[in-house]
């Protein structure tokens, strides 16, 4: 699978990128013809102070796109909320194609 980071308006440090492509790759465990992933990280602002780490996911799956969007105060958070909410939509499609 194919992983792509991208953070808006700040350098993401490689431990962060570490942390994000080993949470997606477990993801691989629960349906392996995943393509590619796509991630944004972002900071939400009020005013100068930052409030949120905001992550959005975007998985590409044959015939499905995914869409994961979570918000925390700190990324690793947001990531395992929005790579939980994944499995359950993945979990979701396998059992609709099973019917």
């Amino acid at each position: 699978m194919k992983i792509q980071i991208q953070a808006l308006h700040f350098n993401a440090d490689q431990s962060l990128k570490e942390f994000i492509n080993k949470k997606l790759s477990k993801l691989e465990t629960y349906y392996d013809r995943i393509i590619d992933s796509d991630v944004i990280l972002s900071l939400e602002q009020l005013n100068t102070q930052v409030k949120d780490k905001v992550v959005v996911i975007k998985t590409n799956i044959p015939g499905n796109t995914l869409i994961a969007k979570e918000k925390s105060k700190k990324f690793e958070e947001s990531i395992d909320l929005a790579v939980d909410s994944l499995k359950r939509q993945i979990e979701k499609i396998k059992t609709k194609k099973a019917e």
